[in-house]
């Protein structure tokens, strides 16, 4: 059900910030055990599953098949408002949207995801989309990096992510190895210069998932530069300036095509709100890593990409953290103890080649949790593949979604 903003105080059971993956999941779970009363507040008419605009800008899949419209992933019984939050005040149980309405809740879940920091690297928001600069984290550029991929000849191509927390943080590796296999395949790569600028010390932090990697950086000749983050763009000069904060020294690179995952944080106004994580620079949502409440306001729930969570930001995250959120929220209702514990399960899904994966999945100690017993997902698959394009997108969009997985 759809309804326009409204003015005045207008109150919901459960207040749920945000239409995304994680904001639809808990609200399918909800209705699946109930509960009613329930509002989301999303602007978009357009839902997205992003884990797909990785091989989009890899030329094997359409950016189309990645959208739904907004209303078709609104749960039955629970009231959409299209509108977008600007403030909350949690000690009176009150979100301020954009249209100027005040929409009061008894429980808050906080959904709104993170937002794309173009202006964090100079240069980079006036570049990207044009003459070989993409970044698969939009649906409007990822189509570009397909582009700037096929029309590369020869020259230097680099790839790089920022330092912090990031969406899908494997992404912005999966996109140089789909190029370097596609320029293999070719017969380009050898006239094609590929750097990795990877943000952390290691190529992966589970060392059993960093020794796959690089394999497939040593089978496409990738030159790495650890602890490095892009600094700056200059589309004049077709330049870029690395970042290594390991030695503390920067590099300046000629590029022929440029990847770049954008720095990433909490939305503005979730920043400057009292449920930001003070211990957080990029202002996401504290909450206990386990029961996923915020500390300091009991009915204030926060999951997925806006929760301070030190696991990665995935949608394989969400889909552990929905069902724990939402028992524990029925819990509260009923003046139980909460029971349910989230023990920091995410999972990447590594494209490694055109026709290969493997399927990173651990917790919050590192540990390796496999789903599938009876194969080894740590090593490069090609039914990993298929399962990636055809298998994960239909469990979202058929299971996920409606609450079921």
């Amino acid at each position: 059900m759809t309804s326009a903003p409204t003015p005045g105080n207008d109150r919901h059971h459960v207040l749920i910030i945000g239409g995304g993956t994680a904001g639809i999941t808990v609200a399918a779970r909800l209705r699946r055990q109930g509960i009613g009363g329930i509002a989301i507040l999303e602007p978009s008419d357009t839902h997205w599953y992003q884990p797909l605009w990785t091989l989009v800008g890899g030329g094997q899949a359409p950016v189309e098949v990645s959208r739904r419209p907004e209303a078709s992933v609104i749960p039955r019984g629970v009231r959409w408002i299209r509108d977008a939050a600007v403030a909350v005040d949690p000690d009176a149980q009150v979100v301020t949207t954009v249209n100027g309405a005040e929409i009061g809740y008894e429980y808050l879940v906080m959904a709104t995801g993170l937002q794309l920091d173009w202006a964090g690297v100079p240069g980079l928001a006036e570049s990207v989309g044009h003459d070989g600069v993409s970044s698969n984290y939009s649906p409007e550029y990822a189509p570009k990096t397909w582009e700037f991929i096929r029309n590369l000849k020869s020259g230097t191509a680099v790839f790089t992510y920022p330092a912090g927390p990031i969406k899908c943080g494997g992404a912005p590796q999966k996109i140089a190895y789909l190029a370097a296999d596609y320029w293999r395949q070719q017969g380009r790569l050898k006239d094609i210069r590929v750097i990795l600028a990877v943000a952390e010390p290691t190529m992966f932090k589970v060392p059993v998932f960093a020794r796959e990697l690089e394999k497939a950086v040593a089978r496409y000749g990738i030159e790495t530069r650890f602890r490095s983050e892009l600094l700056s763009v200059d589309p004049e000069r077709h330049e870029l300036t690395l970042a290594d904060h390991g030695s503390g020294t920067k590099e300046t690179l000629s590029y022929d095509l440029l990847h770049a995952a954008p720095p990433q944080s909490a939305p503005d106004w979730v920043k400057k709100s009292p449920l930001a994580d003070p211990a957080s620079p990029f202002g996401y949502v504290e909450a206990d890593k386990h029961t996923l409440v915020h500390p300091r306001y009991p009915n204030v729930y926060a999951l997925g990409d806006v929760a301070n969570l030190p696991t990665s930001k995935t949608g394989a995250a969400i889909r552990k953290q929905a069902p724990v959120v939402v028992k524990n929220l029925v819990a509260d209702m009923k003046g139980h103890p909460r029971t349910a514990a989230y023990d920091g399960y995410t999972s990447c899904p590594l494209v490694t080649a055109r026709d290969k994966m493997l399927l990173a999945e651990f917790d919050y100690d590192g540990n390796h949790t496999p789903s599938f017993p009876l194969i080894d997902t740590a090593k490069e698959r090609k039914d990993m593949w298929y399962f990636k394009r055809y298998g994960l997108p239909a469990m979202y969009w058929h299971g996920m979604l409606k609450g079921r997985v």
